[in-house]
């Protein structure tokens, strides 16, 4: 496991503590479920767009052409 010292405003840092104890977790978990979330949300992100490229509209459609209304 690594080790990262980051810089950040008190006010940040003072609202993190507050949230941690109020969760009841550590400040380590709840930055590391904070960036878990934040990576998940970008890579999500980049998959949707990597998908919506190899979509096709006639496809799309042709598809919907056959739901029921």
């Amino acid at each position: 496991m690594g080790t990262l010292s980051v810089r950040m405003p008190n006010s940040l840092h003072s609202k993190l503590k507050k949230l941690s104890k109020k969760e009841k977790v550590s400040l380590n978990q709840l930055i590391n479920s904070a960036v878990t979330e934040k990576i998940s949300a970008l890579e999500t992100e980049e998959y949707l767009i990597n998908r919506a490229k190899k979509g096709s509209k006639k496809k799309y459609l042709e598809v919907l052409d056959k739901v029921a209304e």
